[in-house]
């Protein structure tokens, strides 16, 4: 079972815009059978779970470990596990993590909060990360060999680093010798 796409889905869902119901369907893509089973019900759980989750990458970020567990494990327990096996045949056989018959909004949580908890478990909080472009704020699981990435993307990396690098450009030019 990969519980990084699981963990993914709840970077996925933090990172989301939830205005309507076409922005939650985008969120699972267009050949998804939670993409067609979604209603506007689904939509305010998605944006409680959203805005908790991000709480959980905050306090990640802040080296707040016992906080995080704390609010993971609510999560958990607001959004229980019920795996079961699913597939057509012996070759394609797999876990999910909630029961038959749940709503789009208990399958993709219960899913995204696992994922999470199991990441937390393997690498710990610190890999949780919170963009550090003020423009962004997109969070991600810092997946880098030595726990030091900083942005949730190279377009966020490179513009962070062409603006700071512009602002020293401007202060050494300020300062400069009119002549």
């Amino acid at each position: 079972m990969n519980f990084d796409a699981y963990a993914h889905r709840a970077v996925d869902l933090v990172n989301a815009p939830l205005d309507d119901l076409d922005d939650l369907r985008s969120l699972f893509g267009p050949e998804n059978w939670m993409r067609d089973g979604t209603t506007e019900r689904d939509i305010a759980s998605f944006r409680r779970a959203q805005k908790r989750l991000r709480e959980i990458f905050e306090l990640g970020t802040g080296h707040r470990d016992a906080e995080a567990v704390a609010a993971l494990n609510a999560l958990l327990d607001a959004h229980p596990v019920q795996p079961r096996i699913s597939g057509h045949d012996a070759a394609d056989w797999h876990m999910h993590v909630a029961s038959r018959g749940s709503s789009v909004s208990a399958e993709y949580l219960a899913g995204a909060v696992w994922g999470l908890a199991v990441w937390l478990c393997e690498y710990g909080s610190a890999r949780f990360g919170v963009c550090a472009d003020d423009r962004c704020g997109n969070v991600y699981l810092d997946t880098s060999s030595n726990c030091c990435r900083r942005f949730c993307s190279e377009r966020c990396a490179t513009r962070s680093h062409v603006a700071a690098h512009r602002a020293r450009k401007r202060a050494a030019d300020a300062l400069a010798p009119i002549s």
